[in-house]
């Protein structure tokens, strides 16, 4: 049998496990019968945690909430998971989370063992974390909070929606998820007044409450939601669509593609095909040659048409290139290859 003080500790953190447990379940975990249980509970309650009881057959015991915030019980590797992930994660997209994670960061490092302060320590020492930026306005954290909030309870949202144009419209909606991407955070919900399913960028939402009332949940409107909301923010909510099919595997696309370049589907062993949108068939052209990856046009058939009038228009400027004066004559040292690039410039250098 646990001692006293070790029971207590795994009582507690059973009781963060899950949302409710029943006396006899918990008794059979600590190896306890259910009075111990019940002891254990009152003195957790005199320790300050609001544990909560039901009584009946039907009963159990639930961890309340509290006033504050009762310490996170982890194992080793829980332990250097949080710890990673708030120096190095820094919650893209989140106004103000850098700050917090910092704080939570020192407070966490503060209570460490040793031998995992070490572990962490050396991971953040030697790694360096290649991010994008956030392309776009932060989300208040609150904001946040408020949706996931009004997700869980099933309850109808009124906000403030403005649009890529900073045009505001007022919006009652019944939210199912938020999506987040590597740069910005979505709300997929029920738009009532429209009778559709709408995605709506968190950052472009200002809630107006009060909210509710509340509603019985729909069916979801994919079974993928990251991929519905990455079909939506890269190819339907652009007037020019296409398809593509690029000569990888979908493994090897996927490091290149994002959510909000397109929909990759698998399309056999070394090939994948990618569905994407932009303003324009001209600004979808250099989309896809940006990707830098060997494709074929699908369709729409106009797609390939802009690209070979891309092709003409390259090709007649090289063409007059060839004609202008040679870079020696013009006083620029030719490199060893007779590229003409400036020197200490590598052959095939890009810039991301």
């Amino acid at each position: 049998m646990l001692e006293t003080s070790a029971r207590l500790l795994r009582l507690l953190s059973l009781l963060q496990a899950h949302r409710e447990w029943t006396g006899p379940d918990l008794a059979d975990r600590l190896g306890v019968t259910p009075r111990t249980v019940r002891r254990d509970v009152d003195r957790l309650r005199e320790l300050g945690y609001p544990v909560n009881a039901s009584p009946g057959t039907g009963g159990g015991y639930q961890l309340g909430v509290g006033a504050q915030l009762p310490p996170l019980l982890l194992d080793d590797d829980e332990a250097v998971a949080v710890a990673v992930g708030l120096r190095t994660s820094a919650g893209q997209g989140v106004e103000g989370i850098g700050e917090s994670s910092v704080r939570a960061l020192t407070k966490l490092e503060q209570v460490l063992p040793d031998r995992l302060r070490r572990r962490v320590g050396a991971l953040n020492a030697f790694t360096v974390p290649l991010l994008r930026g956030s392309g776009g306005a932060a989300v208040d954290p609150g904001v946040l909070t408020e949706l996931a909030t009004a997700c869980r309870d099933s309850e109808r949202l009124r906000f403030e929606y403005r649009d890529h144009s900073g045009t505001a419209t007022r919006r009652v909606a019944e939210p199912h998820r938020l999506v987040c991407t590597e740069r910005r955070w979505y709300l997929v919900a029920w738009d009532v007044d429209r009778a559709d399913w709408r995605t709506f960028r968190a950052d472009r939402i200002t809630p107006r409450p009060p909210h509710g009332p509340r509603f019985e949940p729909r069916e979801a409107p994919a079974e993928d939601l990251a991929a519905y909301v990455s079909k939506g923010i890269s190819t339907r909510a652009y007037t020019a669509t296409a398809v593509v099919r690029l000569l990888v595997p979908i493994e090897t696309a996927r490091e290149v593609v994002g959510p909000d370049d397109g929909v990759l589907e698998s399309d056999g062993p070394d090939s994948c095909l990618l569905r994407t949108g932009a303003q324009s068939m001209d600004v979808l052209v250099i989309h896809v040659l940006l990707l830098g990856l060997e494709f074929q046009v699908v369709e729409p058939v106009e797609l390939t048409g802009r690209i070979t009038a891309a092709r003409d228009l390259l090709a007649n400027a090289l063409g007059r290139g060839e004609r202008a004066p040679s870079a020696t004559a013009a006083g620029v040292p030719r490199s060893p290859d007779g590229a003409g690039r400036t020197p200490g410039t590598p052959s095939g250098s890009s810039a991301g």
